[in-house]
């Protein structure tokens, strides 16, 4: 029995233990929970206390330089241009067609190939009217040997009526019977010319100096004489013209300097207005202005000694009306626009920028003709979104425009650092108009 008791004394020890080592870890449970929410709330307060920092040196302009490209305003001459979109046009475009009816027994042509005035296209069968040629020369030797015969014998007339010896009719018959005899001949004539016409027909040149187009007519095939089909269609490339379109309003101005004497450039350029295909001279004006666009029709004249416009090819064309002399010049990225107008940021010796509102004039590429600004002044020309009136900033790189109206290298580098950051699209990108 005492054992019993004994073994029942241990068993019972660790049940009667238990509910304490509970509450104990209860109770740390709890302390390490207090210990992580506490951790969490000190990380919080102390990141909005950072992030409230930050934000407070980033708000600040004089907190901190903004680096920037500017370039030194300066003065110069800059052209004043009309851009407008242009169509290729060829001064001379020929459709040849068929002016006697035959077989085609050459092709002397190949696609696309160049020919000069007079080189042979097309050969139609010659033999028919080559007879008929012959045909018409021995009917106008006989008509002209009858016509012979009715003069020997009006001689022979004239001499017998002198003599008294037949009538006076008689001899009128015969002066009709050589007049006939003489229309004959001339009609004969006529037709043998007709026939070598009609002859040199089979024989097709080129009217122009020109470009071959694609062919159109295989030897073999038959021809109808004047027919609307054409044989060969040849287009003169040089020179070329290009034909555009202006407003009205710009027309006083093209007129003043035609009558001056003066001969207008126009350059071609591609369709992203960045390179320059060819450049020509002004040749007309349109004789009136279409009312439904209020634009005037002008042509261009190129030399195009390279081939580089084609026949209806869409180009940008830009007419440089006149020069401006001594302007102030930027580069035309510093120009930005709001609400009120276009402004720049000027960068002052205490190396802050100020906002400076400005008239912009005429463009040419990257350079842009300004009012507002003096000779020697630095403006900003990339990052505006950044830029505050008053902010710190650090000059990465001066840049001048040349007097020419042509940037820089430095300029051109400013410009492409520049980009398009505030959201409008780059002025030097239609540039050469006026404003």
């Amino acid at each position: 029995m005492t054992e019993h008791k004994t073994e029942y004394s241990d068993a019972s020890t660790p049940g009667s233990s238990t509910p304490q080592t509970e509450s104990t870890r209860k109770s740390l449970w709890w302390l390490w929970l207090l210990a992580a929410v506490v951790l969490v709330v000190a990380l919080t307060i102390w990141q909005r206390r950072g992030a409230a920092s930050q934000a407070k040196t980033t708000g600040d302009p004089a907190a901190r330089a903004i680096t920037i490209s500017a370039a030194a305003a300066r003065q110069g001459d800059i052209g004043i241009f009309l851009d407008a979109l242009g169509t290729v046009t060829p001064v001379y475009t020929v459709t040849v067609t068929g002016r006697v009816q035959g077989e085609i027994t050459q092709v002397y042509y190949r696609e696309g190939q160049m020919v000069r005035k007079g080189d042979p296209l097309l050969e139609i069968d010659p033999r028919p009217y080559q007879a008929a040629v012959t045909q018409m020369e021995g009917q106008l030797a006989h008509d002209q040997a009858v016509l012979t015969e009715a003069k020997i014998d009006l001689d022979r007339y004239q001499q017998a009526f002198n003599r008294n010896a037949i009538a006076k009719q008689q001899l009128d018959d015969q002066q009709q019977v050589v007049l006939q005899d003489e229309g004959t001949v001339k009609n004969d004539e006529g037709q043998l010319a007709n026939a070598r016409v009609n002859l040199i027909y089979t024989h097709i040149t080129s009217p122009i100096d020109g470009r071959v187009g694609l062919r159109l007519i295989d030897p073999g095939n038959i021809v109808q004489a004047n027919s609307s089909t054409p044989l060969v269609v040849i287009t003169q490339l040089q020179p070329i013209t290009v034909i555009f379109s202006i407003a009205e309003d710009h027309l006083g101005q093209i007129q003043e300097q035609l009558r001056k004497g003066k001969k207008l450039t126009v350059d071609a350029f591609d369709r992203e207005q960045t390179k320059r295909i060819a450049s020509g001279t002004l040749l007309t004006l349109d004789n009136v202005i279409d009312t439904t666009t209020g634009t005037l029709k002008l042509k261009a004249v190129f030399p195009n000694t390279d081939d580089a416009l084609f026949p209806s090819q869409f180009v940008n064309a830009r007419l440089q009306v006149d020069n401006l002399h001594n302007a102030v010049l930027v580069p035309t990225p510093a120009i930005q626009r709001n609400a009120q107008g276009a402004f720049v940021y000027t960068v002052k010796s205490d190396q802050t920028v100020e906002i400076r509102t400005v008239k912009p004039g005429a463009t040419d590429g990257t350079v842009t003709a300004v009012d507002g600004l003096q000779p020697g002044e630095l403006v900003a020309v990339n990052g505006f979104d950044k830029l505050l009136d008053g902010a710190k900033v650090s000059v990465r790189q001066p840049s001048n425009p040349s007097a020419g109206g042509q940037s820089t290298k430095s300029g051109q580098a400013a410009q492409d650092q520049s980009g398009n950051r505030d959201g409008k699209s780059p002025a030097a990108k239609g540039g050469g108009s006026t404003r």
